[in-house]
């Protein structure tokens, strides 16, 4: 009988169970005045065999105070009565978990104990845990990310008697290391790993309960009317008006009423979400402001430095006067810093730390014949972005910079190195100590235009748009993800001159569109156009593990695609550049709707529209989108009702 036995709805009711309400979730405390009171026979669970199965998991979902360093907090025991020995059991330190389980193999037996490290759980935060048992190996899954596994010696017994043993909750029968969080799920599922079955949701954080007793489900049956029980949760709850209070952890849990905007938001800690709100819906669009460049754009960045205000990064192609960058000034962007570049094609602005940096990806070589791109950083005494690093490059369109596992990396696309497009594009690793960024890996390339990194749950990937490979438009562009501390080739996508990803999330969906510029390959017949061609998003499909095509648009030499939302709603927005007779052409913004999928609903006149950047000000949401075929660049206001 491979049902999920479930421990903890077991030994319910008992004294010294308590339940509390944190961060929206119950849990049983436990008290640790009297341990056996927290027991129950295991012949409770196991009715039809008194042996202890041989592959199984064990579920727990709990919440576990921070404690000090050295002290151990067992999860459960399985005991034999009269015996001080451990049968199996599961204890926890602030940095790591224990297994343990008791052999037989030899007279008098032996207990093993198996030691997950860098297991952090004492962080007053909501985790669960599948531990899956097989022979030697032992695997652990903490909130659905990447197991850990161990292979150890000596294997879990095959035949692990349980007569006369019992279960106990939180403790080993005794006060110390009595569990002092708190306790929602404790499963064992004979003979089976049970991962696959609670991680499946395409949000992997997302961990499905197996079995919860009925007092800790959302909705109680009926009032509980134990004494012990009396209480389901205890809350104190505040409510804020006026102006936008502080958000910090003194404020978790309390509600904000925004009475401008009729919403009510919760502080989680940091930011304010959003509880209830009066949503808005995109209606039309208008012009709002003609921003002047010093020469044709190839890319914008919009980005906000704290404390200081929102700023527009735009990449010019002509040098001399180079690329500027605007400051949001009275509701418009103002000039505010001139920056030298050569024929530059895109800006990228992240930190590291306190540090702010702005990279610029450089088309041409300087006047003295070198090629460099260059990393500014943000003088706070100067209030203006001064030169960091240089790295050579070769004809840069775009840099991407990331986070995995705690380390700040940067990778930018070289697109040719004279008439040759099949070259490497380089990502590089920050070196702390040397305050530098560094070679860490190449990737081949062909004529590439665009990175772009996302993350789906515990994975880190990188999406390379290839563009030309000398003779075809016609090519492969690549999915990579970070295994074993490099990118590795995860899939291929034939793209059509790609010069743009993007991805985006509608609730638990993931998607990723290209932007495909023409179709041109030097083999075949010239078509009637090459630039009216499709442009396809894909969706990430979790059983097979890839990006299957969703939908096909009809684009005219796409070159950026940008996902916003207003309201509910979700958009996209397409730059259309060139139809083969004009770059005088309307790009388009697509609304997501549902089973229709993206169905066009503004046309928006552009011309040689090249990048779209989607910003929010207190004033209102808008767009920026520059072209690379005039010295101006416009900013549109969305209308909302």
């Amino acid at each position: 009988d491979l049902r999920p036995l479930d421990i903890l709805s077991e030994a319910v009711p008992a004294r010294g169970m308590r339940v509390f309400q944190v961060q929206g979730v119950r849990g049983f405390q436990l008290s640790a005045s009297r341990p056996r009171a927290l027991g129950f026979p295991a012949s409770r669970l196991f009715i039809h065999c008194d042996r202890f199965p041989e592959e199984f998991s064990i579920i727990v979902t709990l919440r576990a105070l921070r404690r000090p360093a050295k002290r151990n907090e067992y999860i459960f025991t399985l005991m034999v009565e009269e015996s001080p020995g451990v049968l199996v059991g599961l204890r926890y330190a602030p940095d790591k978990l224990h297994f343990l389980f008791w052999s037989q193999e030899r007279a008098g037996g032996w207990q093993t104990r198996v030691t997950f490290p860098n297991v952090s759980l004492s962080d007053n935060q909501w985790h669960t845990l599948i531990l899956a048992v097989s022979g030697q190996s032992f695997s652990l899954t903490v909130d659905c990310s990447v197991p850990k596994d161990v292979v150890v010696e000596t294997p879990f017994p095959a035949s692990l008697s349980v007569r006369r043993a019992s279960f106990y909750l939180g403790n080993r029968r005794r006060r110390k290391g009595v569990f002092t969080g708190l306790l929602r799920q404790l499963v064992l599922l004979p003979g089976a790993d049970a991962t696959p079955r609670i991680c499946h949701a395409v949000n992997f954080k997302v961990a499905t309960t197996l079995s919860v007793p009925a007092v800790l489900q959302d909705v109680p049956a009926k009032p509980v009317s134990n004494e012990v029980l009396k209480h389901p949760y205890e809350t104190d709850m505040k409510v804020t008006l006026g102006a936008r209070p502080r958000c910090s952890k003194q404020e978790k849990a309390q509600f904000w009423f925004n009475a401008s905007r009729r919403g009510l938001y919760l502080c989680n800690g940091s930011t304010w979400l959003s509880m209830l709100e009066v949503q808005h819906r995109l209606d039309y669009v208008e012009e709002y402001q003609n921003l002047v460049t010093n020469s044709e754009t190839m890319g914008i960045e919009v980005f906000t430095i704290p404390k200081v205000g929102l700023f527009a990064a735009v990449a010019n192609r002509i040098t001399p006067p180079g690329s500027a960058i605007y400051r949001w000034t009275d509701g418009k962007f103002v000039h505010y810093q001139n920056i030298p570049t050569y024929q530059a094609q895109s800006w990228k602005y992240f930190t590291i730390g306190k540090k702010i940096f702005l990279a610029v990806a450089n088309f041409e070589q300087n006047e003295r014949g070198q090629e460099f791109s260059v990393i500014y950083k943000w003088s706070r005494r100067k209030a203006k972005f001064i030169t960091y690093q240089r790295l050579t490059t070769h004809s840069a369109r775009d840099w991407e910079a990331f986070v995995i596992e705690g380390e700040a990396f940067l990778a930018v696309v070289n697109h040719r190195e004279g008439n040759n497009h099949n070259i490497d594009s380089v990502i590089y690793r920050w070196n702390p100590r040397t305050g530098l960024f560094e070679t860490n890996q190449t990737i081949p390339t062909s004529g590439a235009y665009d990175w772009e990194f996302f993350t789906i749950g515990p994975y880190s990937f990188l999406a390379v748009a290839n563009t030309f490979n000398g003779t075809s438009t016609k090519i492969y562009s690549h999915i990579y993800i970070w295994l074993s501390g490099s990118f590795q080739l995860f899939q291929s996508i034939l793209t059509f001159g790609a010069a743009d990803w993007e991805v985006f999330h509608i609730g638990d969906r993931v998607f990723l569109a290209v932007a495909n510029s023409h179709s041109y390959d030097s083999g075949m017949p010239a078509p009637s156009n090459f630039y009216a061609i499709n442009s396809s998003i894909y969706e990430l499909n979790i059983t097979a593990q890839m990006f299957v095509k969703f939908q096909d648009l009809l684009t005219y030499s796409a070159l950026d695609w940008e996902f916003f939302s207003v309201g509910d709603d979700s958009f996209l927005v397409v730059a259309n550049s060139f139809d083969g007779f004009t770059f005088s052409v309307n790009s388009i913004i697509y609304r997501w709707q549902g089973y229709e999928g993206f169905v066009a609903a503004h046309h928006l006149p552009t011309v040689g529209c090249r990048d779209w950047e989607a910003f929010h000000t207190a004033e209102g949401s808008y767009l920026l989108y520059s072209s690379a075929r005039e010295p101006l660049s416009k900013v549109l206001k969305l209308k909302t009702t």
